[in-house]
């Protein structure tokens, strides 16, 4: 019964995620990988898109916060890159014990170590929606030392993993996340099960891109 009431709120959530582009402005997709094809910037965002979503960024936030931190710190400073293949963020990753897949996590810790080892001089924020959140929960808190030093802030929006991991990352600086619950969002409080509440966080966007700037400026 939970699968399915899972299986029935991802499709509302990827209806629901058409009219999201209200806040998408021309130059913002689904997709970016600008730290895989581009040139190093000072910033680098690595985004976690949630279930079903499409590309590698989704449409409910991470677009969003990838304009605005181009907003704030100028889009010659950022370069905003998704996390892609192999995470395909599948419905019925969420149940397994750390919420996703080690391959799914693999596929973030592979763009950290890329970040490092290409641009050893980029600031790296990150984020996470949904599934995505536990695809960064696991990702970050493994990475080695000197790399985990380089991710100077992380957002995560519909925590899937609040409940089990306290509201925070292990092992990495709570002064250095920022946890979005919206009210009435299940997910934050163990639960699979999706409500409308869940479908909101795109209207965080601004305050998140705003704690990631002021973390790296």
């Amino acid at each position: 019964m939970k699968f399915q009431s899972l299986a029935i709120a991802a499709f509302i959530c990827t209806v629901a995620a058409t009219p999201v582009p209200n806040r998408l402005e021309a130059r913002q997709t689904d997709e970016s990988d600008e730290l895989v094809n581009g040139a190093c910037k000072a910033v680098t965002f690595i985004f976690a898109r949630g279930s079903t979503e499409s590309g590698n960024m989704g449409t409910i936030v991470g677009p969003q916060v990838c304009s605005d931190l181009k907003t704030t710190l100028g889009a010659d400073v950022v370069a905003c890159q998704g996390v892609g293949s192999p995470y395909d963020a599948t419905l019925a990753d969420n149940f397994l014990p750390q919420n996703t897949s080690p391959t799914d996590i693999g596929a973030a810790t592979t763009l950290f170590d890329l970040a490092n080892s290409k641009c050893p001089d980029t600031k790296i924020v990150a984020g996470g929606y949904s599934q995505g959140t536990a695809v960064m929960d696991g990702s970050i808190q493994a990475l080695p030392a000197a790399i985990m030093s380089q991710v100077k802030g992380v957002v995560l929006f519909g925590f899937t993993r609040n409940a089990q991991d306290g509201g925070r990352i292990p092992n990495y600086p709570t002064s250095q996340t920022k946890v979005y619950c919206a009210v009435g969002d299940l997910v934050c409080d163990d639960s699979l099960v999706i409500t409308a509440a869940h479908l909101t966080y795109g209207v965080d966007a601004p305050d998140a891109a705003s704690f990631l700037s002021g973390l790296v400026q």
